[in-house]
């Protein structure tokens, strides 16, 4: 039974679990999946949505930049995705000349769509079940540390010689990606093709894009537009190829058909994306150690840093532009760490995770099973040595490693290195033939490329030291004296404890507080400079402080690691004998949620409908606050009734919707598909009352917020006035 288990799930006539709840491996719809979609009312053949034999649905939707989806949606590669995942290259190509964070963009020609440094587009072209394959490497390959089958590096070498024995073929664009789910349990390989050429197309005024910005972010009712259009570039062959002018629009496989008729209460959807994580198997103490560290840490320091940033940025266009991604990224989890706490305690979640957990060890004490018994005190036990550890890592990450953006300043060691070779500690660069000094040479080559990552145009040195200063109180007070990282002896007895001052002879010392400084560096190498500059000692301490923290749980670490796959494996054991089809855990992998379109009810007397209009953006208009700031020719449109084609059958504009399709981050961009497996939306969020569902899925509560495709396509066509976009896609009106 435990063989079969491993190797593959059996597949089920009828499921008796909620059909909303699943992040569905795509390889196992047919037998897990496909006669509940059919009775719930998909209208398509499971092989035009999945199949590993020839193009479906699956071709069309993408992996956007590593952390969203996208989908194709015209044969000239034109790529669908969220305002938000697109937001770091809106900014990117922004300034205070041309602002297109608050203007927004549109390419009215090929010509004008503009490149994005470092933005890939990913396809997924197989996904192989080689569990069998895996575990006989497994069991032939030296182990010392026990930790092969979880290790990426192992896996990569495991992928690639599966790769070789089945004559895979592999390019430079090519990506072996051999990854452990269910626990380590089982294991699929995906082979993808990574685009990196990729041109910015369109995106809507942030004040469309981001209506509501964080007062709604996580929340429904929403009424923002956050879509933005990107293109696939390729050689004319249809190669993938790095950016070249010479390049062309990509002809794809696949693009998605886009249907106008909109959505109504119990129509069924489904989603397919790349949702990043999630941890469904957790027992209660795991979930009450979410809760104090990880999501206490997230709100408690991300506060600080967010009302810093945010004083700021209003006083100035320059830096609310420098560190609009930024201040986004950082605002997005810190409400979901408030939300997911909040509901956590509100819906009992620890009690029904105390059931699902006693259900299970029952069941293996019926069946003679002692292995989960003991798997289950394991984590326990590993828990409660761990915490300390987890709870002072979180802090170093999100106030030191986060927050303070100095501490990404460039390595210096292998410059330092090479200066210490040397007969004199100092060089005078203009002086040196550094072709007889090719170490010298190239360290100083890396550390110019560095400090131009680390001093880019989005950094602001007063801001990083307002922020810092802040953020390192912040970590003093929720650190006693004896546990902080190292550098907190040098405040001490340096600077008499003055986190400020401190702070302050940073960026009035280090060789990397200007570019100034640092060129003059330069001009002479001195590894004594390097020794003393503190904000070199302030990085080395906050990694070795980080290290030790991984390295005090390293034990703790492996045997979680072997006591969770064991606990897994009798979930998955358990719901095979009820006839209850399983899901692995979200780890950023392709999948697929199904559910029905439905409104809710939070609380007692308050029910939300399933879909917005854009009257509720003229309702939440505040032209004094920038959250709500409603573009003078949205409120043209909206008062002249002008929406073409895409209104609603009753003359309303639509804007967003909600279903019941399980999600979670990493969904943001994805297609939302009608049952015939047209686009009818992109889901962007989930709404506070399902921040839960990272942990434990609520189908009573927990939807996916969807922009409407007809408000991304009135955008683009009456807003915009790009029709020329609307002409390169295929819309469906009936």
């Amino acid at each position: 039974m435990k063989k079969t288990l491993l190797l593959s799930l059996i597949s089920f006539a009828t499921l008796s679990a909620q059909a909303d709840e699943g992040m569905w491996m795509l390889t196992d719809l047919k037998a897990q999946n496909a006669a509940t979609m059919y009775e719930m009312g998909l209208d398509i053949g499971i092989d035009q949505v999945y199949c590993p034999d020839h193009i479906s649905l699956k071709d069309a939707v993408v992996h956007f930049g590593g952390g969203c989806t996208g989908e194709v949606i015209s044969s000239e590669g034109l790529v669908l995705t969220n305002h938000h995942c697109g937001y770091g290259y809106i900014q990117q190509h922004s300034s205070v000349e041309h602002d297109y964070l608050t203007d927004g963009f549109w390419a009215m020609n090929r010509s004008e769509e503009l490149p994005c440094k470092g933005l890939t587009v990913t396809f997924i072209d197989k996904i192989l079940d080689i569990t069998t394959y895996v575990t006989e490497q497994l069991a032939k390959d030296e182990d010392p540390e026990g930790t092969n089958y979880l290790s990426p590096s192992y896996l990569g070498k495991v992928a690639q010689r599966f790769a070789k024995q089945e004559n895979i073929e592999v390019t430079p664009f090519t990506v072996l990606e051999l990854k452990p789910f269910y626990g380590a349990n089982r294991y699929y390989l995906f082979i993808k093709t990574i685009y990196k050429d990729i041109r910015m197309v369109g995106a809507p005024p942030s004040s469309i894009g981001k209506f509501g910005a964080d007062t709604d972010n996580w929340m429904w009712p929403r009424h923002c537009g956050d879509f933005s259009l990107f293109r696939i570039y390729a050689t004319p062959d249809g190669q993938p190829a790095e950016y070249n002018e010479n390049n062309v629009p990509y002809k794809v496989k696949k693009h998605i058909a886009i249907n106008l008729n909109g959505v109504k209460e119990d129509d069924f959807t489904f989603v397919m994306g790349f949702p990043g994580r999630n941890w469904r198997y957790m027992i209660s103490d795991e979930v009450e150690e979410r809760m104090e560290t990880t999501n206490f840490m997230r709100k408690t320091i991300r506060t600080v840093r967010l009302d810093n940033l945010l004083e700021e940025m209003l006083k100035s266009d320059k830096v609310r532009i420098q560190y609009a991604s930024k201040y986004a990224s950082s605002a997005n989890y810190w409400k979901n760490a408030i939300g997911m706490n909040e509901g956590l305690v509100r819906l009992n979640v620890l009690e029904t995770k105390k059931q699902q957990q006693e259900k299970l060890l029952a069941y293996g004490k019926a069946q003679g099973n002692n292995e989960y018994q003991q798997a289950f005190e394991a984590i326990r036990n590993i828990v409660a040595k761990r915490r300390d550890a987890i709870y002072h890592q979180q802090a170093i990450y999100e106030a030191c490693m986060l927050g303070t953006e100095f501490y990404r300043i460039p390595s210096t060691d292998k410059l330092l290195a090479a200066l210490n070779k040397t007969k004199k500690r100092a060089v005078v660069y203009e002086k040196v033939d550094l072709t007889k000094m090719v170490d010298l040479a190239k360290a100083i080559e890396d550390l110019k490329a560095g400090f131009e990552r680390f001093y880019n145009k989005d950094y602001d040195a007063n801001v990083d030291r307002k922020v810092s200063k802040a953020l390192l109180k912040t970590y003093a007070e929720l650190i006693p004296v004896e546990q902080r990282i190292s550098i907190f002896q040098l405040i001490d007895t340096e600077f008499e404890g003055d986190i400020e001052a401190f702070v302050d002879a940073c960026f009035e010392t280090s060789i990397f507080r200007s570019p100034e400084a640092f060129k003059k560096f330069l001009t002479k190498p001195n590894a004594k400079a390097l020794e003393n500059d503190l904000m070199i000692k302030y990085a080395q301490s906050v990694k070795e402080g980080y290290k030790a923290t991984s390295d005090a749980m390293k034990a703790e670490t492996d045997a979680y690691n072997l006591a969770h796959k064991t606990w897994v494996k009798g979930m998955m054991e358990l719901k095979q004998s009820e006839g209850t089809p399983i899901y692995p855990d979200a780890n950023s992998t392709l999948r697929l949620t199904y559910g029905k379109i439905g409104s809710y009810s939070p609380k007692d007397g308050a029910t939300y409908k399933y879909y917005t209009t854009l009257k509720g953006v003229m309702e939440k208009e505040d032209p004094n606050n920038y959250e709500f700031v409603v573009p003078a020719k949205l409120k043209e449109l909206y008062n002249n009734k002008d929406y073409g084609r895409y209104a609603m059958e009753n003359g309303e504009m639509p804007i967003c919707f909600v279903t019941r399709t399980d999600n979670t981050g990493g969904n943001s961009g994805s297609p939302v598909f009608n049952s015939r497996g047209e686009l009818i939306g992109t889901g962007f969020d989930r709404n506070y009352e399902g921040l839960t569902g990272d942990i434990a899925y609520q189908p009573e509560l927990q939807r996916a917020a969807c922009v409407d495709i007809r408000y991304t396509l009135f955008i683009i066509d009456k807003y915009a006035g790009a029709s020329h976009l609307i002409d390169e896609m295929t819309i469906v009106e009936e």
